[in-house]
């Protein structure tokens, strides 16, 4: 049924057209996705907390994140099969590394998991298994109507435009996101479907939620020119608080995850997260919950279920608890991932910025006499610039908050504070949270589409193996009569363990080839010579090109754990490089 539609569309629809209904298609099923993962979680939040007393200390808390991170890395282990970790870093290397070819279980696994781990209170978002979701749901598609590497690709990018597009009922941001953080090279003809898609994911959620994303607020209070001071202090904190968030990310997972045993890492990190909650319980969940309250005005209700709840109307406390925040968040939301939970730091990175913004508002409104700063309007600026910095997506962040907030009245700040913190950040971290340990494995490549066209040549596939050894006892003679068969000019000389011990040329022996005394007193160990390097088949090609060049070789052998395992030549890697360059310009 499916080769006689897949031959009817050959027919009548071109590819170009084929393209658009599929992204609209994809854009579809990812927005109803995201429904289901938000409304399922929203559910799992009012079970667990209705009819508790918010003046008192919620010790459940204790249980919630623990149970949930228990059940999650158990259902990933033994059932779904796949380690979770950060979503989007996943996606980012099967497109660099894995022909944008994503498992099919990713379509539903992490939708299962972040709403155990999310809904059970970890500390992390439902962005990027949304994210994952959607863009594993465009990869399987275009691999069941046989789209190729690129189609494929941009399908990915429509289910992670339709997720974000989805989840905040925001799609410019949406496209944006996929074309900053997933896609580098994008033309206006493949920009066509993201919008396609994005909007199909805007459209399902608004139909079966209403106005209801995620995170929303009408801004109340104006922009005010004079505040472009504070703006740019705003802007240095939050870059400095970028680097501090990235950074314990990375710390805190490492760590973790030198505890092989899965179920003691996840006892001890659910643990540790749960003693967390209970003492900071906005850091339960996504935490939009909190941000929404400093936004109204209510920051004196981010105290409920706390040990310091009585202090609610003390403002040094208060500051010293959103600090804490600041602080422990990351931390918490480390734990979560590096515990075995599923989720992502979108949100994270959004709810430090918030309390980030409020905090250097009221800060600031204390500090200096006179100064009337809006603190929502900080908030709001606050999530963007930490979000710039955390995810390096400025573009992505602006026009998020942007359209949260239902106007442009706040760009100008948006841009500033952006601005700002990525460039903060960029002077410490060159590479996000998704891209970092991808670059420095050579997993993937960026803005450069020499080494882009280098990753995809396999050098197993390009070993020159029929090249006549011999062994280094054997004579002068033996040798000639290995070069009337041989249609090579070079000889390993292999020994007995199958390492190499030299090589020899046919220019080494021209001379004396034919002298018949010396063919049979000649030994070939006393005319071999060493090759000027050697490669290895799990090294990057950027590093056998670099020793061709240092050598000016042409050849050089392979060898593996000491191992020979074949030649490879400068010409059979050239060849390669141009069947990847056309094929990619094809696509």
């Amino acid at each position: 049924m499916l080769v006689k539609l897949l031959i009817w569309r050959l027919k009548h629809i071109s590819d170009k057209n084929f393209l658009l209904i599929l992204s609209g298609i994809i854009g579809l099923i990812a927005g109803l996705g995201a429904v289901i993962l938000k409304t399922t979680v929203h559910y799992i939040h009012q079970f667990l907390q209705s009819g508790l007393d918010i003046n008192n200390v919620n010790f459940l808390y204790l249980f919630y994140p623990l149970i949930g991170i228990l059940l999650t890395a158990t259902i990933a282990k033994y059932f779904l099969k796949e380690k979770l970790g950060h979503g989007i870093t996943s996606v980012l290397y099967r497109i660099s590394k894995r022909s944008s070819i994503i498992e099919p279980v990713k379509m539903y696994s992490r939708m299962i998991t972040s709403a155990i781990t999310v809904g059970l209170g970890g500390s992390v978002g439902l962005e990027a298994p949304i994210v994952v979701t959607g863009s594993a749901i465009g990869s399987n598609i275009a691999q069941l109507v046989h789209l190729d590497y690129k189609k494929r690709t941009i399908l990915i990018g429509c289910g992670s435009a339709a997720a974000i597009s989805a989840i905040f009922n925001s799609p410019i941001a949406g496209v944006i996101f996929a074309i900053e953080v997933l896609l580098t090279d994008v033309t206006i003809a493949q920009f066509i479907p993201l919008l396609i898609a994005s909007v199909s994911g805007s459209l399902i959620s608004t139909i079966l939620l209403g106005d209801e994303p995620l995170f929303t607020f009408k801004l109340t209070d104006p922009f005010q020119a004079g505040d472009v001071p504070f703006f740019i202090l705003l802007g240095l904190f939050c870059g400095i608080i970028s680097v501090y968030f990235s950074r314990v990310i990375f710390i805190v997972e490492k760590e973790i995850d030198k505890v092989n045993n899965y179920f003691v890492r996840a006892f001890v990190g659910g643990l540790s997260l749960a003693i967390i909650i209970l003492t900071f319980p906005p850091i339960y969940g996504e935490g939009y919950e909190t941000i929404k309250l400093l936004l109204a005005g209510q920051e004196q209700d981010i105290f409920s279920r706390s040990f310091f709840y009585g202090w609610s109307n003390n403002v040094v406390v208060l500051m010293l608890f959103l600090f804490s925040i600041i602080l422990i968040k990351p931390i918490a939301t480390a734990l979560t991932l590096g515990a075995g939970g599923s989720g992502g730091i979108f949100a994270p990175s959004l709810f430090i910025g918030g309390v980030a913004g409020y905090f250097a508002a009221t800060l600031l409104n204390f500090a200096i006499p006179g100064v009337d700063i809006s603190t929502s309007n900080f908030t709001l600026v606050g999530m963007c610039g930490l979000m710039s910095g955390v995810l390096h997506a400025p573009l992505t962040a602006i026009f998020l908050i942007a359209e949260i907030t239902s106007g442009y009245t706040l760009f100008v700040p948006l841009m500033l504070v952006s601005v700002i913190s990525f460039s903060t950040i960029s002077y410490f971290e060159k590479h996000s949270i998704y891209t970092k340990r991808l670059i420095e494995k050579g997993d993937l490549i960026q803005y450069d589409k020499d080494r882009q066209v280098l990753s995809l040549i396999n050098l197993n596939k390009i070993i020159e193996k029929d090249l006549l050894s011999i062994n280094p006892d054997s004579t002068l003679g033996d040798l000639v009569k290995l070069v009337r068969k041989s249609k090579r000019n070079i000889f390993p000389v292999i020994n007995g363990d199958g390492g190499l011990d030299g090589i020899i040329t046919l220019d080494d022996i021209r001379e004396i080839m034919f002298d018949i005394n010396k063919q049979e007193q000649i030994l070939v160990k006393a005319i071999m010579h060493q090759p000027p390097d050697s490669v290895s088949t799990i090294e990057e090609m950027r590093s056998v090109m670099s020793k061709f060049e240092i050598t000016q070789a042409w050849n050089l052998p392979v060898i593996d754990d000491g191992k020979y395992i074949g030649f490879v030549s400068k010409s059979r890697i050239f060849n390669a490089y141009r069947q990847k360059l056309i094929r990619q310009n094809k696509e």
